[in-house]
């Protein structure tokens, strides 16, 4: 069996941003967040009445919530132009019509997946200049 490369842009651009997402977003979990005693944090945030968050976290916590959810739209998107493309019986004009959403919802995907990857890294790039360390 011969092996034939792939000559669809398509594949090689996701490749391609999947293996960049992959570069940015694996090394994040490396930078160790260093807290100088968690007993003497969480007790002086109980005795103040503080937040143990940062405004950081919160808002880090709000943009990955609302990707998500962004996400998973994409992924319903995804499975429903595949339900359509199955489901055109032969008829030409709904199988373009199912191949355009499922490339808008592919796209929309890589978008939403290299969003969350720029923003994870401005937040730590956010955090590392207020001294409070990286995201967990």
């Amino acid at each position: 069996m011969e092996f034939k490369p792939t000559k669809s842009k398509y594949t090689k651009a996701f490749v391609l941003t999947l293996a960049s997402l992959s570069a940015i977003l694996i090394p994040a979990k490396a930078l160790a967040h260093h807290i100088i005693n968690s007993s003497l944090q969480s007790s002086i945030t109980s005795n103040t009445g503080l937040a143990s968050t940062s405004p950081t976290n919160v808002a880090t916590q709000i943009v990955s919530a609302f990707l998500g959810v962004l996400g998973i739209i994409a992924l319903v998107l995804i499975i429903y132009a595949g339900f359509r493309w199955m489901t055109a019986g032969g008829n030409e004009e709904k199988v373009a019509d199912a191949r355009k959403t499922l490339q808008a919802a592919v796209i929309g995907l890589l978008i939403i997946l290299a969003s969350y990857g720029i923003s994870l890294y401005v937040f730590v790039i956010i955090e590392g200049a207020t001294g409070q360390g990286a995201i967990n």
